[in-house]
């Protein structure tokens, strides 16, 4: 079968954004349910308590958003919870009311639209919540509920709250907050089938699945892709899929998944001992052991063999998320780390994605220090922001660095050296992650001159397509023509 996956995300730039902790609305007209007490913005992050970031809050801020060269935003969960990470979902068709509800969603929508930047919403479809009504009404009636077979009821009573006693329902990782679909009861399926259609008609431009592999039921992921696309071919659906994902990518269910495989391999390429294990060693991306560019590239080019190129292109890459530490922190903070795991994400094969606040140098543990508010302007790091524009910039600019083909060119020590080739046009990245400056000879290049685009280094053209690059120790260029 011919693989088909929406166009415009080979061409995006993705700005992921947990809406709870990046910006608070400055309307003076606010409904009573958003004029609550909350927690002061500048306060570390709590596992329960609300900052009172809102989608107006967003939406007054998509100035600075479009300054990034960002195009594309994906949400953490934004339907009623009683949640701050909004994971336990009570109502799948109504934006919560702290977030501005609906009218904030919608006003926040057209002009992310009016800008040409698209939004992509968190479906959580594996689990609810107890205060989701067909679980709360169970609650409530215990057998005599009609909505008992949408859940996988194992006994009574029913313990939803006292860890004491037995919950007998299963809950996702046996968190009774999290009480898990039966995806085998018909009505249950057609209620999440109809979420995901309703959010693309209303204009949403798509979905990032939240433990997708949970679900393991025969043709659910498929019957989701058909009819989502159904309503919009080009509606974007990305798993969260840490591992090989290929059992997902095979045309007929994700269009990418959030690329875990490359974040890994690109810290540890980058930071090597710089990585602070303490934040990496609970969690499954794996930025460790330090790799050299040999062992870069063979991560590199097993990823690149693992999934169609169609696919590939359409990969959600990261270095951070709001499920681990910051890169910042995971870096111990050293700057040079973060930049040169910064270039190799904006020149790889598929869609590119900041977390909030990265650009600007925001530290993060693990969760919930992960998922702190977004720094007041005087506490932006200005050269880190200027970076992410540049690099941004360059990708926007360079049609190669999104659907170029891939290829490696030189792996020597420290040093990685990949082209990207689109027809007749190539760019060349190289990277230096050693203490070392290094000289790298590259012959029977399809280009015959060059400049360097971005970063530090020089490169002089020897004739007969062969170039010869200087590379500072710590440092990455970008080869080619403007």
């Amino acid at each position: 079968m011919t693989i088909q996956t929406p166009d415009w995300v080979k061409h995006a730039v993705f700005y992921q954004i947990f809406p709870d902790r990046f910006a608070r609305t400055t309307r003076l007209d606010l409904p009573p349910e958003m004029q609550v007490p909350l927690e002061p913005w500048d306060s570390p992050p709590t596992l329960e308590g609300y900052k009172g970031g809102d989608l107006w809050g967003v939406m007054e801020r998509l100035d600075y958003i479009q300054s990034l060269g960002v195009n594309a935003v994906y949400f953490t969960p934004i339907f009623r919870s009683a949640s701050n990470h909004r994971y336990h979902t009570h109502d799948y068709y109504e934006v919560d009311p702290l977030l501005g509800g609906d009218a904030a969603f919608f006003d926040l929508l057209e002009a992310a639209h009016d800008r040409n930047i698209k939004v992509v919403l968190d479906g959580v479809f594996n689990h609810a919540s107890r205060g989701f009504h067909y679980f709360n009404d169970i609650l409530e009636n215990g057998p005599n509920s009609p909505w008992l077979d949408w859940f996988q009821i194992e006994g009574w009573p029913l313990s939803a709250y006292d860890g004491d006693k037995p919950a007998n329902y299963k809950g996702w990782w046996n968190n009774r907050a999290l009480p898990e679909f039966n995806h085998n009861n018909p009505q249950a399926r057609e209620l999440i089938m109809r979420v995901g259609e309703y959010w693309i008609e209303q204009g949403v431009d798509g979905w990032r699945l939240d433990v997708p592999f949970e679900i393991t039921v025969d043709g659910f992921w498929e019957e989701f892709r058909d009819r989502v696309k159904a309503v919009n071919p080009e509606a974007y659906i990305v798993g969260e899929v840490w591992d090989d994902a290929s059992q997902w990518l095979d045309g007929k269910q994700f269009d990418g998944v959030m690329n875990y495989l490359f974040t890994g391999p690109a810290i540890a390429f980058t930071a090597k001992e710089h990585v602070v294990m303490p934040l990496v060693e609970s969690v499954g991306y794996h930025p460790y052991p330090a790799l050299d560019a040999k062992g870069y590239a063979e991560k590199i080019d097993a990823l690149l063999k693992l999934y169609p190129w169609e696919i590939q292109q359409t990969q959600l890459n990261l270095l951070s998320s709001h499920d681990i530490a910051r890169v910042l922190s995971v870096v111990g903070e050293d700057m040079t780390s973060m930049a040169l795991a910064t270039l190799l994400l904006m020149t790889f094969p598929g869609a590119p994605s900041l977390y909030y606040g990265d650009e600007v140098g925001l530290p993060g543990k693990l969760d919930p220090d992960c998922r702190r508010t977004f720094p007041d302007e005087p506490d932006w790091n200005r050269d880190l922001l200027e970076m992410h524009k540049a690099l941004i910039a360059l990708r926007h600019a360079q049609p190669a660095l999104r659907t170029g083909k891939y290829q490696t060119l030189a792996a020597e020590g420290n040093c990685y050296v990949f082209a990207r080739t689109l027809d007749t046009e190539m760019v060349i990245v190289a990277v230096n992650a050693g203490e070392q400056a290094i000289q790298v000879r590259l012959a029977d290049m399809a280009m015959e001159s060059g400049t360097v685009l971005y970063g530090e280094g020089s490169v002089d053209w020897l004739g007969d397509r062969t170039a010869m690059l200087e590379i500072p120790a710590r440092a990455g260029m970008v080869l080619g023509n403007a």
